[in-house]
This record gives C-alpha cells, structure tokens and sequence, in this order.
C-alpha cells in the first residue's frame, strides 16, 4: 500500500473540495441533443443565397433526426454526433419574378465525415425554375456547408464551456505557471496580478473585455436583468431573479449564480460560474455600464476564473452574450422601422 501522499496522482483525491473526476481521468458524458437541435435551427434557418438567378432562402429545418453527445477522459474531450436533415427553401427568380420552393436534404451529418465531404441533395418542386435549383445546388450547398462548419465550432466550444475540470498540480507546476502568467504582457485580456485563488484551491486568472452596443445604458442595463430578453438573446429558458442575492441560470443550467449587487443603467456585480467548474468555486463577474449618448460601452471583469477555463469562458461572453445580444438589439431596431 503507498504511503500518505504518494501514488498515481491520478487517484488522489483528498485536495479536491467536490472529490469528482480527479484530473478528468474519467469518463463524463453530456448530451448535447436539445442544444444541437436549436443551433442547427440557428445556423440554417433564415440563411440567404443570392446569384446571377435570384434569391433564396432556407425557410424552415423540417426534419432533425439524431443525436449528439461529447464526452471527456483523460482531460480531452471526444465528440459524437449523427444528423439526419430536411430543409426547406423559397426563392424568387429575377427576371420573370416567378416564385418556387424546394427542399435540402443532408442525410448522413457525423463525425465520420468531414462537412466538405457531406452529402447535400437539393431538389425542387414540379414546374420551371431549374435556375434557383442550380443555384442551391451552387452557391446554396457552399452557404449550407458554412452553416453546418458553424454549428459543428459551436459545439466545440460554445456547449462544452466547463467540461474540463481543473487539476490538481504538483507544486512546482502551479509556481511555474504562476511565473509563466506573470510574466505575459496581457491587455484587455488577462490582468499581470490576476493569478489567485478563489474557493477551492486552484489558479486563476481574471478576464477582462470591452464591447461597445448600439444601445443606452439603461435598455443594456435591462438585457441583463430582464427574465424575457435573457431567454430572447440566450435562446434558452433562464431563472432571473435581478434583486441582491437573486439566483441566476442560462445556457440550460451550463452557467448559474446569483446577484451581489446592481446599480441600475450603471453596474452588475455577479457570482457566476460554470457548471462543471468544481463545486462553490464562483468568478466574480463585475459589469459596468458606461453611456456614450446613443451606445453604451461594456467593461467586463471577471475574476477568479480557473487557468484552465480562460479561453472558453473569454468565447462564452464573446459568442455567447455579446454576439447574440448585438443580434438582439438589431433585431429590436428592425421591428421598429
């Protein structure tokens, strides 16, 4: 038997607070079928084609048949997905004006393959207009292709945030990659003196990022503290509670908190972590709100993030928050006029 201290440290367990996969030596599995579902939506639908021909667009995903997962062991993380798709498409012809309607079919989207190398079939519906299905045949499947790219990056990085736990380093490990941290010169991204410790003992490092929105402070203000435009600009159902110690839940359970402080149109102070993060281990996200007239810039801080999570968790508010809520804020402009 080894003694106290030694052995496979892949074993070792007793300097972890939550004692769960150990240096992410075991197999986890997350089902990732619902989230691929509403990405693949995402991405597809609404996707514009337009050439020499006419105009078309994908319509509507009829048909979503499969399912997707990613699993980690040994610290990597493996993907297994299998899409069977149906797509529908409208287009307009442009020099007779003539309207018709087809479909895309995608009958094998898996890891087994790669997306150049995917079978899209595009077919029409009885009548003329050939010219729109040669252009889907065209210029539609390289759209499509691009699509399904995005989708398949996303999954890769927007659904996996958190999956790969922090380890436990021998000490040497941890001091060199405190020095090796120091000693960058980082700006806007990772602060010189982030490197601490934040709940369970694990390095750290603290994010910091800027985004300038079309929009006052006080409607940004509301984005992220308002239940309905969470869901809108996250796609996904949420728990809000916008008051001192209210609970905080999006992105399907992947992100929770809660509130420590708000200062209407002006600063959000939040307890936030990832789900797979060890457990009680929180960052502490600071968002302040800076009006410019008509725009409002962001500055984010966010303290306490574990080494290992930094570039998913910089992709989670960059992909995740700011993108989709630039998104949003167009689209609340576009219903106005």
């Amino acid at each position: 038997m080894a003694k106290w201290g030694q052995g496979d440290p892949r074993w070792i367990v007793e300097e972890r607070a939550d004692a769960t996969n150990v240096n992410n030596w075991h197999w986890t599995e997350r089902d990732a079928t619902g989230w691929s579902k509403r990405k693949l939506k995402e991405v597809l639908v609404g996707l514009v084609v337009e050439g020499a021909a006419g105009r078309c667009e994908i319509s509507d995903l009829k048909q979503v048949e499969g399912e997707a997962s990613c699993n980690s062991r040994k610290g990597k993380l493996i993907f297994f997905y299998e899409w069977n798709l149906r797509l529908s498409w409208k287009g307009t012809v442009k020099e007779s004006g003539e309207k018709h309607k087809g479909s895309v079919e995608i009958p094998n989207l898996s890891e087994e393959n790669e997306v150049d190398d995917t079978e899209i079939n595009v077919s029409k519906k009885k009548g003329e207009g050939d010219v729109l299905k040669d252009l889907m045949r065209t210029e539609g499947a390289t759209k499509v292709r691009e699509a399904l790219r995005d989708y398949l990056k996303a999954l890769k990085t927007e659904f996996t945030l958190g999956m790969i736990l922090p380890t436990k380093a021998p000490v040497g490990q941890e001091l060199a990659a405190e020095r090796r941290l120091s000693g960058n010169t980082m700006q806007d991204s990772v602060s010189p003196q982030s490197l601490d410790r934040v709940g369970v003992k694990i390095p750290t490092v603290k994010i910091l990022m800027r985004e300038i929105f079309n929009s006052p402070a006080d409607e940004l203000y509301s984005i992220f503290t308002t239940k309905e435009l969470v869901q809108k600009f996250s796609k996904c159902p949420a728990v809000i509670e916008a008051e001192k110690g209210g609970k905080l839940q999006m992105f399907d359970g992947s992100v929770s908190g809660e509130y420590a402080e708000l200062v209407p149109s002006r600063r959000i102070v939040l307890k936030w972590r990832c789900r797979s993060w060890p457990d009680e281990h929180y960052a502490t996200v600071a968002l302040t709100f800076k009006d410019m007239a008509a725009q409002t810039e962001l500055q984010l801080e966010c303290k306490g993030v574990p080494v290992s999570n930094e570039d998913s968790t910089r992709q989670c508010w960059k992909q995740q928050y700011f993108e989709e809520i630039h998104l949003l804020l167009q689209q609340s402009k576009d219903d106005m006029e």
